[in-house]
């Protein structure tokens, strides 16, 4: 193990986690106090000092809707990874502010706009060198491209922090972002992939037919399902892949509502959005079929965006083997954002980042690439 950055001797460290996930809606900002010894233990972290989510202006959105969507020029593109630097750098120096606090070190996601797994390639922009400047501490970031180098997704990297976060088992913890994924511990064996669209759809779908950023709460999504396209779209080959797996908005995204628009235009809009929403639960309860019986006590917990679609909710409830409960450990948009920061030290210690077992990659490895002030 070789140490990059060595924590205080007098106090935990206060480490930046920076995440803005495929619902590119914005940047959630969390300092979090982290253990480095407890590392050992599965319990590095401490505490939350602070949260701050700072939105996407309309036009900086647009832009990564068009690079996710393969619209941007090159110049364009250049061009966005500065403009998501800039938004990123302000989101973190909104929230050290707010706490008089500063960093011992940042580990910085950034915006994915295109991920191909087959191809051993994805794409996180947001340029770590002017959050090197606005914050004057050492920055992690590129984590998810050693893992693909190995053979593996890039992804998901976030359930080896949920195993130290959550703790004891058994338990499934679902996040209903742009992309639903699954993580799910039985007391001895951690298994998580990508299951498919939770909002990237539905948002889509907003902005298309509402003229909104997203449908507060469902509330338009009201109808009855058209169960002959519910039927189609679950026979897309994503489905027949076995994990370890990841998907975007690559799959499921602009593309993929543009050649369903034709037939999705014929039914009245609330009969859209619920099959929409119908969609996101059905190819969860599909990929949650996958971990076969559940432990008995298996607690169930949802975050994301999408736990707060009303539709979304009761659909998963009428498909899933268990009840869900919202995960209150931490405020909407914070967990992921958590996450990271517990990564970005562990890089730090020169601890490996992914799982094997999960993502498909040769051998555990140290993630991320460092830049110093």
């Amino acid at each position: 193990m070789r140490v990059l950055l060595p924590p205080p001797d007098d106090r935990p460290w206060r480490v930046l986690g920076l995440m803005s996930g495929t619902s590119a809606d914005g940047v959630d900002a969390v300092l979090v106090e982290v253990d480095a010894t407890g590392y050992d233990g599965g319990r590095p972290f401490r505490a939350l000092l602070g949260h701050h989510h700072l939105a996407y202006p309309e036009a900086l959105r647009e832009g990564v809707l068009a690079a996710a969507g393969d619209r941007l020029a090159p110049s364009a593109l250049c061009r966005l990874q500065r403009e998501l630097g800039n938004h990123h750098a302000e989101a973190a120096r909104e929230l050290c502010g707010s706490l008089d606090l500063a960093p011992d070190l940042a580990s910085l996601h950034g915006q994915t706009v295109q991920h191909h797994p087959d191809r051993g390639a994805t794409l996180q922009l947001a340029d770590p060198y002017v959050l090197v400047e606005a914050l004057g501490c050492p920055v992690v970031w590129d984590l998810r491209r050693r893992d693909l180098a190995l053979g593996g997704q890039g992804a998901p990297l976030v359930p080896l922090t949920e195993r130290w976060l959550h703790g004891s088992g058994p338990w499934l913890a679902l996040n209903l972002g742009g992309i639903a994924n699954l993580c799910a511990w039985d007391g001895s064996r951690l298994r998580a992939w990508d299951a498919g669209p939770a909002m990237s759809l539905l948002d889509l779908a907003a902005r298309r037919w509402l003229d909104l950023a997203f449908d507060p709460e469902g509330a338009t999504a009201t109808g009855a399902l058209e169960e002959a396209l519910l039927a189609r779209w679950l026979a897309h080959p994503f489905f027949r892949l076995e994990p370890p797996k990841s998907t975007g908005r690559e799959t499921f995204g602009e593309a993929w509502l543009a050649a369903e628009a034709p037939a999705l235009e014929v039914l009245p809009l609330p009969d859209r959005l619920a099959t929409l929403a119908a969609f996101s639960a059905a190819s969860v309860a599909r990929e949650v079929a996958r971990l076969g019986p559940l432990p008995p006590g298996t607690r169930g917990l949802v975050s994301g965006g999408g736990a707060r679609h009303r539709r979304l909710r009761d659909e998963l409830a009428r498909r899933l083997p268990l009840a869900l409960a919202d995960d209150v450990a931490f405020p909407p948009g914070a967990r992921e954002a958590v996450s990271w920061a517990l990564l970005g030290a562990a890089s730090a210690l020169g601890l490996p980042g992914n799982l094997p077992e999960v993502t498909g990659a040769r051998r555990p490895a140290v993630l991320g690439s460092w830049v110093w002030p």
